[in-house]
């Protein structure tokens, strides 16, 4: 497979200041053969042994849940990310993604039960395990003879993951840790057999994983099952550990190091679960399109009134622009992996450190999509009325199912915060060029503004424009907020939350742009009208939104001369020079959906 030079690969943050063209960007029309029929085997294995058993899962039926997983495991769809000398499938990252997105859709009970185990379960082993602890667990895992849970949070210890009180205590004979501590909200808690569980020795400023097998007779017992809000099925319970002794040699990586491992392993988290909200967007359009189509109000299909053409056009919108953004920073991924991997890298280093690298894209896929498929279903239910509330019909368990992804992998908040703090740290570092471009901006504020009409004939001419000046918003903003506090930055937490969203409708307005761009070329514009049309009207939205956000960061930072600048600014970046008709751009999306009575994009 062709792998792109370094020279030629954005790096993480770096598409906020920098252009990039359409022929640049992976696709999921891009997928290869392989990668259609991974995609097809695993809807295939949902609609036989998932979909027929939405109801079970809702009466938490924690043993299908393991039953599935088992015959997932058959499959080889757990073992995608594993390497083949572990007995995986040794897949590309972008490969990986597909299959956790295609899984997830049809409840968050299976969603949560893969991200848990193949994710967080399996990885830290795969990605810090030592050659002996590898051969040892990552085949069972891989094929799912074993499960795996993963035992980080606490009762105090949440958001803040490493401020952990469970205790890891070296025996006299140096032979074994006694690990005692009580963990909470842990997934597959019921039928795992193996933790990872993170661990404080002594007085340590970080703390430390190790490898723990599930003995009851070594010192583990467990809460009964959570009552939650959505998930029923996914098996979530508290684990104490009582001096449950486990072997020096189960040390994950080396004293001190759990934060690292933790961190990381929740950078592969959050794109992972930004791919699990995919297939539900889907498949709630799906079900809601079919639905309109059905329901038959004062003569007519509800399909055809306006406010439900409104609704349906927002659902497939969101879920068209999660995709391309997803997608798009997972072939990324697998490009930067790749370059490393010929750089003589282990697939270890490669892969933990092309993921570290987009660690702010994965913060940033993380919120847009749990927000988007918590929109969608409740969007869903509103389209099925009364119906939507009932048990009965599928809506009201995705709306509870989704709740959870918005806490999942550190909270949005956390996440959002994160975004922009991990880019002012890489413009410290010098792997982004933020001030050269804010200072560019800065002076442009000053500047005369150029009179001369544009010609924007070209297709998406006016938008691509459009994204170049929503990034000299956020370089206006977050490059005046960095350089009045300095590092107290993150100390304003209501300004970084604001820069953040600014971010996120960056990245994904842009990648929804170029996906349709890049499509209108190779198949021609009559055949992509309704994704151009979805990609214009997400931009449109964006612009409103940011609009908003960058106006209560500068009103709240800024004052005299230097706001009413900036305001002026603001005012200039976020002005089409043609508006675009939105109820008109709803009406194509929303009729090809009716017609093809699905979510066909």
């Amino acid at each position: 497979m062709e792998t792109k030079t370094d020279k030629h690969l954005l790096r993480g943050g770096q598409f906020l200041v920098k252009e990039t063209s359409c022929e640049e960007i992976f696709t999921p029309e891009d997928f290869n053969d392989e990668q259609k029929m991974m995609r097809d085997s695993v809807k295939e294995f949902v609609e036989r042994e998932i979909w027929p058993n939405k109801e079970e899962f809702e009466k938490k039926n924690y043993a299908l849940t393991e039953e599935i997983m088992q015959k997932a495991g058959e499959l080889g769809f757990l073992g995608v990310a594993v390497p083949e000398e572990y007995d995986g499938l040794g897949m590309g990252f972008v490969s990986t993604m597909l299959v956790c997105d295609y899984i997830s859709g049809a409840t968050g009970s299976i969603a949560t039960a893969f991200g848990a185990h193949t994710g967080i379960g399996t990885m830290p082993i795969t990605l810090y395990g030592t050659e002996e602890q590898k051969k040892k667990y990552v085949p069972k895992l891989a094929t799912g003879e074993w499960f795996g849970a993963y035992c980080l949070t606490e009762p105090g210890a949440g958001s803040d993951a490493n401020s952990g009180k469970t205790k890891a205590v070296l025996s006299e004979d140096g032979k074994y840790y006694s690990i005692s501590g009580q963990k909470m909200w842990i997934s597959n808690a019921g039928f795992a057999n193996v933790f990872i569980v993170f661990a404080r020795i002594e007085n340590d400023k970080n703390i430390t994983g190790f490898i723990v097998e599930n003995d009851p007779d070594n010192g583990i017992s467990f809460g009964e099952e959570e009552k939650k809000l959505g998930i029923h099925s996914s098996s979530t319970r508290q684990v104490f550990f009582n001096e449950t002794r486990v072997p020096v040699e189960n040390m994950l990586s080396e004293r001190g190091n759990g934060f690292k491992i933790a961190m990381n392993a929740l950078n592969v988290g959050r794109i992972k679960l930004a791919a699990a909200s995919l297939d539900a967007q889907r498949r709630v359009t799906d079900l809601a399109v079919k639905y309109a189509n059905e329901r038959v109000q004062f003569d007519t299909p509800i399909a055809k009134f306006g406010a439900i053409k409104s609704k349906l056009a927002e659902m497939a919108t969101s879920a068209y622009a999660g995709e391309s953004a997803s997608y798009r920073a997972a072939k990324n991924i697998e490009d930067r992996i790749n370059i490393r991997l010929e750089n003589g890298n282990s697939h270890a280093e490669a892969e933990l450190k092309g993921v570290e690298e987009y660690a702010i894209e994965c913060s940033i896929l993380k919120v847009a999509c749990s927000e988007d498929i918590q929109n969608c279903s409740d969007e869903g239910i509103q389209i099925f009325g009364g119906m939507g509330f009932s048990a009965d019909t599928p809506m009201e368990s995705a709306w509870r199912d989704a709740r959870i992804a918005r806490i999942y992998e550190g909270t949005n908040e956390i996440n959002r915060m994160l975004t922009v703090g991990m880019l002012v740290k890489k413009a410290m570092k010098g792997h982004v060029d933020l001030l050269g471009p804010a200072t560019a901006v800065a002076d442009e504020l000053t500047g005369i503004p150029s009179m001369e009409k544009p010609d924007y004939a070209e297709l998406f001419a006016e938008e691509k424009e459009m994204i170049a000046k929503l990034k000299k918003v956020f370089l206006m903003t977050a490059g005046s907020a960095v350089q009045k506090f300095g590092p107290q930055l993150e100390e304003h937490q209501q300004l970084l939350l604001a820069s953040a969203d600014i971010l996120i409708e960056i990245y994904m307005a842009e990648s929804t742009i170029l996906r349709a761009e890049k499509n209108a070329k190779r198949f021609g514009e009559n055949e992509q009208k309704e994704q151009i049309a979805m990609a214009k009207l997400y931009l449109y939205h964006a612009v409103d939104t940011i609009s908003q956000k960058a106006k209560e960061g500068i009103v709240s930072f800024a004052e005299g001369d230097e706001q009413r600048m900036m305001l002026m600014g603001l005012k200039r970046f976020t002005k089409y020079q043609n508006q675009p008709n939105v109820v008109e751009l709803r009406n194509i999306i929303a009729e090809k959906l009716t017609a093809e009575n699905k979510y066909c994009f």
